[in-house]
């Protein structure tokens, strides 16, 4: 009985070993960066970046849906087929007319092996010509706007 069981344990190690050399099969997408953080930009300012990609895997790479999580995100995306070890990418505009903070997703699905991924873009929209006035002393003892 030992002897079986010994037998049966080394066959598995090594069907567990064959099984992590050989890579799966089909396309897998692998982004550069999956959150995009815009940081203070200026309102109305221009609100595009673009998310890059490649096809890790050994087939070609399909994205099927890009959508964002508001109508505030606009996203664009290469159409085409990605061979393996090619690359796309994924423009986003944000629109920067709108005031504070934000963080909207981009949901991508493909036909790859991992075939939904989340992007991510963050960052706060402010108005450059709301200047903050700070009021100083003067010498005479009034005060002035600054």
């Amino acid at each position: 009985m030992k002897k079986f069981i010994l037998t049966v344990a080394v066959a598995l190690f090594g069907l567990a070993a064959q099984a992590q050399e050989q890579p799966a099969d089909g396309a897998k997408i692998q982004f550069a960066e999956k959150v995009i953080n815009y940081g203070k930009i200026d309102k109305g300012t221009n609100g595009t970046r673009v998310f890059k990609f490649k096809n890790e895997g050994n087939q070609p790479l399909v994205l099927n849906t890009v959508r964002a999580s508001c109508g505030c995100t606009t996203p664009k995306w290469t159409r085409e087929p990605i061979a393996p070890g090619q690359e796309g990418e994924i423009t986003v505009k944000y629109d920067t007319n709108r005031m504070g903070n934000f963080q909207k997703t981009v949901t991508v699905n493909s036909n790859a092996t991992n075939k939904t991924v989340v992007l991510t873009i963050k960052g706060q929209v402010i108005n450059p010509s709301a200047q903050q006035t700070t009021p100083t002393k003067k010498e005479g003892g009034s005060i002035i706007a600054k």
